[in-house]
């Protein structure tokens, strides 16, 4: 049986029922930049919402879920289609032929057509990742666009289990910290800003910019040094009760629905 999803929305007004804030709002991830292939399995892995391993993306799809918000996977090259039926497009850590011998590297098109849809109001999250980890030439071609480098090096390392090599503590006033006073964010690129690109976190020397943000249009872009929360990092599985990177992630979430006007 279809349902008639505006129609349904309409009665729903009239009947006088609040829906919620996320309520026809699509998250998208993408997986065709970020695209690893795990060497054992054979399968897609790393940064997913299917993977449930410290390495995915589970957790925060399912707080996006709780949230209200529908889940995709952009597993295709970004197209103004695909696009339009998201509200939240989020690129994390695109591949280098260390981790796919055959990446899909970030082209000027695609350039073209991400921020054409976030002008039109969409709402980005780039995460990068440090040195080592991430394809930065292609990848800094999209976020330059918005006033974002993210650098090839490895900021907070942390050694072993010595999880305050990693602690951010200094927290400014912004929805993302609501509530937050401790945070874990390792092994970061560090970003530099131009145009009307704004810090939002910088480390605790105030010199390196670790989240950035940036209005584009009627849409918004925000820019993480690092993959940050997913699995391994997200809650307590191994960090200490101090650390509060579960509720980080719902204020993510939230903000990122929040921002979108779909």
């Amino acid at each position: 049986m279809k349902i008639n999803l505006q129609l349904l929305l309409a009665v729903l007004l009239l009947a006088g029922i609040s829906l919620p804030a996320a309520a026809q709002k699509t998250v998208g991830l993408d997986n065709w930049f970020n695209r690893e292939i795990h060497g054992k399995t054979g399968k897609i892995f790393h940064y997913t919402w299917d993977d449930s391993a410290n390495s995915g993306f589970s957790q925060l799809g399912g707080i996006f879920q709780k949230q209200g918000a529908r889940l995709a996977t952009i597993a295709e090259k970004p197209t103004p289609k695909k696009l339009a039926q998201l509200g939240v497009y989020i690129i994390v850590d695109p591949d280098t032929t260390t981790e796919n011998p055959n990446p899909n590297y970030v082209t000027a098109e695609d350039v073209k057509t991400i921020s054409k849809w976030v002008k039109a109001g969409g709402v980005l999250l780039l995460m990068a990742n440090d040195g080592p980890n991430c394809e930065f030439t292609h990848f800094n071609k999209l976020a330059g666009a918005f006033g974002f480098q993210f650098h090839p090096l490895t900021l907070n390392p942390v050694t072993g289990r010595n999880w305050e090599m990693g602690a951010e503590t200094n927290l400014p006033d912004h929805p993302l910290f609501k509530g937050v006073s401790k945070i874990y964010l390792k092994e970061v690129a560090p970003i530099t800003l131009s145009g009307k690109a704004r810090a939002v976190l910088t480390d605790g020397d105030g010199k390196s910019i670790f989240i950035a943000e940036t209005s584009y249009g009627k849409g918004h872009v925000l820019a993480i040094g690092d993959p940050w929360l997913y699995n391994e990092y997200i809650g307590h599985s191994r960090l200490t009760e101090d650390f509060e990177n579960g509720q980080a992630a719902e204020n993510l979430c939230s903000y990122l629905l929040g921002l979108s006007k779909k």
